[in-house]
């Protein structure tokens, strides 16, 4: 809450099967890389030991490298890591673990280390984005230029997203055809051509408040 006793809030949107090759279409991530063009901060969840073996650090910069591809200026937005599922790890080798995915990530920006299972250092990354957003809202409010920078920030992302979003639509199709023809099929579902749809493509809003 704030001094005042009112609850504070923010949007969160849960961005599901964003893999490597999205910004080409492949897989089905594009559907939700629009999303994105609303958000003022992004949260990079990343598994610290994945189920499938993979390294995480690996996973998470080849996400990171997917926004950029997809949109320069989406890359430029904060984020924020999250090394999550702590609970996999043995105790005495969290921290050397967690220190070698942030080495190999070569990051140097905010960092949380959590565990969803045991609602371990949630409440921390909820407070953290609820400041940020607090803030960045009261500069906007309280510094016109500022806010105009913000505007045609915003503005240049949507486009700029809705651009790749044709794009990478437009080659996914592409994809799904000439594997049909050449009878490769796979369990890839095809893009929903109807473009109204933009809250109904399986983003997961969350609403969250203190």
């Amino acid at each position: 809450k704030n001094d005042d006793g009112r609850h504070r809030s923010f949007d969160m949107a849960n961005m599901p099967a964003l893999n490597a090759g999205a910004a080409e279409g492949a897989g089905l991530g594009i559907r939700f890389l629009k999303h994105l063009a609303r958000t003022r901060i992004l949260l990079h969840i990343v598994d610290v030991q994945p189920i499938d073996g993979s390294d995480p650090a690996h996973n998470a910069k080849a996400i990171l490298g997917e926004l950029k591809k997809f949109s320069p200026t989406l890359a430029k937005l904060p984020v924020v890591l999250v090394l999550n599922k702590l609970d996999q790890l043995a105790e005495e080798t969290r921290d050397e673990w967690c220190q070698h995915i942030l080495s190999e990530m070569q990051w140097d920006g905010p960092v949380f280390k959590t565990s969803g299972l045991m609602s371990e250092g949630t409440k921390e990354v909820v407070y953290y984005l609820m400041d940020q957003i607090e803030q960045q809202r009261e500069r906007e409010v309280e510094d016109p230029e500022y806010a105009a920078e913000i505007k045609a920030f915003r503005e240049q992302l949507e486009a700029e997203t809705r651009e790749q979003t044709i794009a990478a639509k437009e080659a996914y199709r592409a994809m799904r055809k000439a594997q049909r023809e050449g009878g490769l099929e796979d369990d890839v579902d095809d893009f929903d051509d109807d473009e109204g749809d933009e809250d109904e493509d399986g983003a997961e809003s969350i609403y969250v408040r203190d």
